[in-house]
Order: structure tokens, then C-alpha cells, then sequence
């Protein structure tokens, strides 16, 4: 991961008013699963985590920082592509940890960094010219704690 440190006023700003929405009501011990599995919008990232066999991990000790899509997100993608990841785990795998970075990156952190390294293995850009994005995605809510790392939610579904 390359460093830089630019956060500039107007990214931490957005980062602090898109945090606050999803500040704190969950349990000290709930995992990045529970809050998902707990959280209105996130029944298809539950449901895909299910079918490639990855709750177990995301209920591990982690940490973890996870760039969450929304419902909306799996929505958007081109017709029969969800199906078609959800019927082959090893592609759904994929394309899931490509969203799950090792290590607690919270929204701070998120934006003095250039890129960050997936599971998977790709460097997802990470861009503050507009609020900000990684791997394309818009963070629309950062920092949603558990205590096994962080979810930051997204727009769209990162594909490799």
C-alpha cells in the first residue's frame, strides 16, 4: 500500500457527515456479519457471503475492513449476473474478497492512502477528488463499526 496523506478538508468533512449515519447502534461484540445481517440493505451480501462459504471468516478475529455494496448495488449489475456468481462460488468468492481488505482501515485512514491491497490480491485506487471511491465504488457510509474491523458501504459491486 502506498501512503500519502492528503487528506484534505473537504474529504474528511464528507467523511465525518457520511459516517455519522450509520454511528453505533449495534452490540460491542457484533461481528462484520452480525452488523450486516443486522442492517436494512445488505440481505444480497449476506446471502452471496452465505453461498461462498465466507461467514465463518467474516465472523473470525479479523480485523477486517469491508467495502460493503448495498442491495442496490447487487441490483445494478447487468442481468443474470448475480445468478450466474451466485451459482459458481468459486467467481462469487472472487469477487467478494475483492471488497475485504486484511487490517482495520477506517475512513481516515481510507483516504491518505492511494490504493489499498484486497484478500484477493488487487490493489483497489482509491480516489478523494469527489467524496470518495475505491475501486470505482462511491463510499456512501463510512466507518459502521464491529468488532472484528470496519464496513465502509458502497454504491456498486466491485468487480474483478
Amino acid at each position: 500500500m502506498k501512503m500519502t496523506f492528503k487528506l484534505t478538508s473537504a474529504a474528511a468533512a464528507l467523511l465525518l457527515m457520511v459516517s455519522s449515519a450509520f454511528a453505533g447502534n449495534y452490540a460491542k461484540n457484533d461481528t462484520i456479519v452480525d452488523v450486516a445481517v443486522n442492517t436494512d440493505g445488505f440481505s444480497t451480501l449476506v446471502a452471496a457471503l452465505q453461498a461462498a462459504e465466507l461467514v465463518d471468516t467474516l465472523n473470525g478475529a479479523g480485523p477486517f475492513t469491508v467495502f460493503a455494496p448495498t442491495d442496490e448495488a447487487f441490483a445494478a449489475l447487468p442481468e443474470g449476473a448475480l445468478d450466474a456468481l451466485l451459482a459458481d462460488k468459486e467467481k462469487l468468492t472472487a469477487v467478494l474478497t475483492l471488497h475485504v481488505v486484511a487490517g482495520r482501515a477506517e475512513a481516515a485512514d481510507v483516504v491518505g492512502l492511494d490504493s489499498v491491497t484486497t484478500v484477493q490480491g488487487k490493489a483497489l485506487d482509491i480516489d478523494t477528488s469527489e467524496g470518495v471511491s475505491v475501486g470505482g465504488a462511491r463510499v456512501v457510509q463510512a466507518d459502521v463499526g464491529a468488532s472484528n474491523g470496519v464496513i465502509h458501504v458502497i454504491d456498486r459491486v466491485i468487480l474483478p
